[in-house]
């Protein structure tokens, strides 16, 4: 099975066209609306969103219509949210829908809606329709169009993202994501779409996501920052004629959804360090999770990290004060390969853990059971800082 690569995304497999334009959403005028359809035969599809209470209207909007696990369009703006925007902002949805539905001659509930940007202001909703018109004439199966719809839901990233990995069977899976800030368990601001030409039903299709999506988008953790908006689409165009192995589609879009996040890990606001938690040996794997996502997101250990200092002590802090499981006493924690804590004492001189490049590994050894998993996060920089106290002016 091919590894993934990221010279194409959504239009690699057979089946969909996209685009990416300039609707005038973003006073920059950079590129601001895509648009992905899923031409045939098949049109199942499926969708996770965000697990945060407060939901912007795009997310209400697709989830309600993916309860028929068919989708012929996604629609997707940068440049604003559409979140906490009441009423109107969901009637802005649904017109947005109908837009797309009009445009390419299907029903508005075959259209899901994806916004990302700041929150509480309604969009500009000429602007937008005219977009959608522009983009509606764009649509093409190029290589160059699956870029610009990626790059055309960028916020505060820095580059667009893509992936693409083929079946020797003769099926693919592609896909976009974008993201670079409020990323955090249960996804985070950021929107996903996958396209696959694998012949595969909307049940089938939504059981591998859920799947995949936990050992993928939900094992990245930069922030803390649950987003409103957080959206997660595949669509499965059948176009291949090929109906893969359930082991097998699930083993190839998890390797396209993983390389998805390393490049959102890779491209975090204020990125310095690329760092992996793997915690082995506690009670179960939920409990290793519990204990990956508490060091991830403890601010003293990312700027000890940030600062190239194996301050094992503060892991060690986090670890214990997890809701989890823990004996002090067969604990042990390694940095980049050097085992600094094991057994309740020191095991060796931090100064022998080396954090000068940009990849850390922290592997917690629990030592009480067979539970192990791995999240992934980012330092906490002075960009980081910087960016996010100016991000809305």
């Amino acid at each position: 099975m091919n590894n993934p690569v990221r010279d194409k995304g959504v239009t690699g497999p057979k089946g969909f066209k996209a685009a990416g334009v300039a609707a005038g959403i973003k006073e920059s005028g950079a590129l601001d609306l895509a648009l992905v359809v899923n031409e045939g035969p098949g049109q199942a599809a499926a969708g996770v969103f965000t697990t945060n209470q407060v939901k912007a209207a795009p997310v209400l909007w697709s989830q309600q219509v993916l309860k028929e696990r068919k989708l012929n369009a996604v629609v997707l703006n940068s440049g604003g949210a559409n979140a906490c925007t009441g009423p109107e902002g969901f009637q802005d949805t649904h017109a947005t829908a109908e837009k797309v539905a009009e445009v390419l001659g299907v029903g508005a509930i075959e259209v899901a809606v994806c916004s990302t940007g700041l929150i509480g202001e309604r969009l500009p909703m000429d602007n937008l329709k005219a977009g959608i018109e522009v983009a509606a004439k764009e649509l093409d199966t190029s290589v160059e169009a699956g870029l610009n719809a990626a790059t055309a839901v960028m916020t505060t990233d820095t580059r667009p993202k893509q992936s693409f990995a083929a079946h020797p069977d003769g099926w693919s899976v592609g896909g976009f994501v974008k993201g670079a800030g409020m990323l955090a368990p249960n996804m985070a601001t950021m929107l996903s779409v996958i396209t696959t030409d694998a012949v595969i039903d909307g049940d089938a299709l939504d059981a591998a996501l859920r799947a995949t999506t936990k050992k993928t988008y939900d094992r990245l953790d930069v922030d803390g920052g649950t987003s409103t908006n957080d959206t997660v689409l595949v669509l499965a165009s059948g176009a291949s004629g090929v109906t893969p192995s359930p082991e097998d589609f699930a083993e190839l879009l998890t390797a396209v959804a993983g390389d998805l996040v390393k490049q959102l890990q890779g491209d975090a606001e204020g990125v310095t360090k690329e760092i992996s938690i793997t915690v082995n040996g506690a009670v179960d794997e939920a409990e290793a999770v519990v204990i990956a996502k508490t060091v991830a997101e403890d601010n003293l250990v990312k700027t000890a990290l940030f600062g190239s200092d194996p301050n094992w002590g503060r892991i060690a802090m986090a670890v214990g004060r997890s809701q989890a499981t823990v004996d002090q006493h067969k604990l042990g924690i390694t940095i980049n390969g050097v085992t600094l804590f094991a057994d309740g004492h020191k095991a060796a001189d931090r100064s022998e853990a080396d954090l000068s490049g940009r990849d850390i590994e922290i592997v917690v050894d629990l030592n009480l059971g067979d539970g192990t998993a791995t999240v992934l996060t980012t330092d906490l920089s002075h960009a980081y800082v910087e960016e996010n106290s100016a991000y809305s002016s």
